[in-house]
Order: structure tokens, then sequence, then C-alpha cells
């Protein structure tokens, strides 16, 4: 039973249900009024990896500074210029291996990505998220979150030599973030109620929702149906399964379209911010040697294969084809959700870092300089954008992870092959 006073609400309120309990988002009620109108909440992280680079000239604009024309393959960007840092130069070394003789490396690009360092050891003793989260994620319910969108290998690393699991299913996801019953007889009565979270909560949220104000209803209202809405699409999914042997097995609750995976990834993303469950994630696009047809995108060859494109110009028309189909379904949803997500007095962009890119350039000659790197969000104030960022040629991309940390403000003073910061 909630119980509400004069005094301000707990930003740890849960509401709980039979075997849930529902986070809430950040409300005016839960800051004291002297302080209502001025209180930020804590920046979040999110790193996302999309794997086999891109068709460079179709990612890098041709200016620098603040009067740069999208390329093709981030047009769907444009409506973030304000909050959005294309960063070009990036390299990462370690990549390439240890000596001359190792040379370029798939699995070392997403190994690397967010250490810097050679995979298993090196000067970076964990992956730029988990650095994050040691110091703004100990005082959320996870202190991190990993997704991916296939049966990927991981970016994020707790040590050199423990790689922290990705989960490509959504409805495991979302019983991660609100629960589905504690013990198995509650998870069994749900089941066979087939009751959904917020039935299981509607009590307590009608006790909520009489003593809240008028802008903070307005607020849970909306945080509920983006709650109600993802449950809806996962029963659909979960709907659709087949148990047709023919059939390569899938987890429950995958959706056999990309977009609509994407989508679902993200919108559980930004409850995870919104409710300050997790500050740090990281979305794994698609692992490195993935041969997926991405049907949705026109595009019917292979991915792995299609970047292995031989410098025939058809084949990068192709790659540069895909390369905008992931930026779109992917980075370009997430931020318009973030934009359209209240949080304090801001938006969770606004509230965010958001680091997009993969560890690779050319994916025809292996490349790891200069990568597709861009950076979005405000950093609750610290980041400015609109720009596109030469960071010089060769500039380690430990330089940017660097920066990221210090808009983040995480007391770290290397990290990784980093030999300064990168001015973002």
């Amino acid at each position: 039973m909630i119980f509400l006073t004069k005094k301000h609400l707990s930003r740890r309120l849960l509401l709980r249900g039979a075997g849930a309990a529902l986070a809430l988002p950040l409300l005016d009620s839960m800051l004291p009024a002297a302080v209502a109108q001025s209180a930020a909440p804590r920046s979040r992280l999110a790193c996302i990896y999309i794997s086999h680079g891109a068709v460079m000239n179709r990612w890098m604009p041709q200016s620098d500074g603040r009067d740069f024309d999208f390329t093709p393959t981030l047009r769907s960007l444009e409506p973030f210029r304000e909050r959005l840092n294309i960063v070009s130069d990036m390299t990462l070394p370690f990549a390439y291996g240890t000596d001359a003789s190792a040379g370029a490396n798939h699995a070392r690009s997403s190994a690397t990505w967010l250490t810097c360092a050679a995979p298993g050891t090196g000067p970076s003793p964990t992956s730029l998220d988990q650095v994050a989260a040691q110091f703004i994620g100990q005082d959320t319910p996870l202190p991190s979150l990993e997704l991916s969108l296939d049966d990927s290998s991981s970016i994020s690393y707790r040590t050199p030599s423990t790689p922290l699991p990705m989960e490509q299913n959504p409805q495991i996801v979302f019983e991660r973030l609100f629960g589905d019953g504690s013990t198995a007889q509650e998870r069994a009565t749900r089941t066979a109620f087939k009751a959904s979270l917020l039935d299981s909560v509607a009590g307590e949220v009608a006790t909520l929702r009489r003593n809240l104000p008028g802008a903070d209803k307005i607020r849970l209202e909306r945080y509920l149906e983006d709650v109600r809405e993802i449950e809806r699409r996962l029963q659909l999914v979960a709907a659709s399964a087949t148990d047709d042997l023919d059939v390569p097995a899938k987890p429950v609750g995958v959706p056999a379209s990309f977009v609509e995976h994407s989508k679902l990834m993200s919108d559980l993303l930004a409850l995870a911010w919104q409710a300050e469950i997790t500050r740090v994630s990281t979305l794994m696009v698609a692992r490195e040697i993935n041969n997926r047809v991405y049907n949705e995108s026109g595009i019917n060859e292979p991915f792995h294969n299609l970047s292995h494109h031989s410098e025939v110009q058809a084949n990068k028309d192709k790659l540069a084809q895909l390369n905008e189909f992931h930026t779109r379904n992917t980075i370009a949803y997430l931020l318009q959700k973030l934009a359209d997500t209240p949080d304090g007095p801001g938006s969770l962009l606004d509230h965010s870092v958001v680091l997009y890119g993969s560890g690779m350039s050319n994916s025809n000659q292996h490349d790891h300089d200069p990568l597709p790197i861009l950076v979005a969000g405000g950093a609750s104030g610290r980041l400015q954008g609109g720009r596109h960022i030469r960071a010089g040629v060769g500039t380690p991309l430990s330089n940017l992870h660097l920066a990221l940390l210090e808009k983040l403000e995480v007391p770290v003073e290397s990290f990784g092959d980093s030999t300064g910061l990168v001015t973002i």
C-alpha cells in the first residue's frame, strides 16, 4: 500500500504486484520543492556497435565544423543535428593485433572497440561502459544493461578476460527490468491468468495517481502507456512463435523482423533509463562476420559477404544502402525516443551520451582507420552538438572514450592507449 504525505516521494518508489516491481520515471513530486525546477538527473551512457564498418565516403561529411552537410548514410540523423557530433580520424590500433604479422581482424574489431586494449590484456581494466558503470551505475538496480540484436559476442568487458553476456530476447529483458514473479508459483499464477505487469499493479497505480499534481499525472500516464505498448508487442511476438522443426531454434520473444526487434530493444533501453533501473547500456546491432540478410532494407545479399565488395561500385552502393538502413532503424529511432521522453528539466536525450559506430572502416580491406564514429546527446549540459569534429589523423579511439568519461564526470586520468583528450 502506498501512503502519500506532503513530503516528496521517494526516488526509489516501486509499485508492486504479483511477482512484479514497476519502477517509476522521475516525477516533480520526487524532488523537494526548493530544487524541483533546477535538479537534473545524472547522465546516461549508451554504446551502440555495428559490424563491418561503413562505406566511408557515404558516411564522412566533406566539410568540418558546424556547416557540414549530412551524408546519405547519416541523413536520418539530421533532425538531431544540435545534439550530434560526427567524430572523424579515429583509429583502433589494437584491432590490428599486438604485432605486425597479426593483421587486421573482425573479432578484434568488436572486442577492442570499448576497451582500446589487446583482448585479454592491456592497460585498460574494463570496457568504457563498465568504467562508467563503476561511477554512475552503482546506485541503480542494474549497474549496466547489455543488449544485442543477434546471437552476438560481447563488446562489454568487466575485466580484460571477462566479457559480459548480451541479451537478444526482449521478453527476457522486460522480465529482468520489471520482474515476472519472484517464485515459481508466482510466475505460474501470472502465466495462468495472463496478467500483465500493469494489471498486477493497477491498485497501487490508482492510489498514486489520485495524489499526483497535473504535470506528474501526465508524465506517469505516458510512461505507463509505453510499458503497456511494449507488453502488447511482446505478446504478439510470442503468439507468432512457431514450433516447426524445420525452422532454426529462436528464443520466444525475438521478432523475426529486424526493424521491430530493434525498436523493441530501443524502447526497453529508454524505459530502463527513464525509471533509472540502469544508467549504462550497450547494444550490439550486429556481430562481426554476420551473414544475415536484411530483407527489409531492400538488399538481398548476406551482410558479411557484401562487406567484401572488392571495390566494385555496385556492391559498395548496396553496402551503403544497408549502412543507411541500420542507422535509420537503430540510432535514429533511439535518439527520437530519447528526445520524446521527458526527464526532469529536459529529455532523456538532453541527459545522455550515445556513442555509435564500428571498430572497422573499409571492411573490404579490414581497415581500422579511420573509423565511422558519432556521439549524440547533451550529457546534462556538458556536451554541445552540431559539429563534424576532425580529431587529427591517427588519433586513438581511446582519446574519445576518455573525453566521454570526462563528460560523464567519471574521474579517470587515462583510458586504454589514450594519449590525450578529443575536444568534444
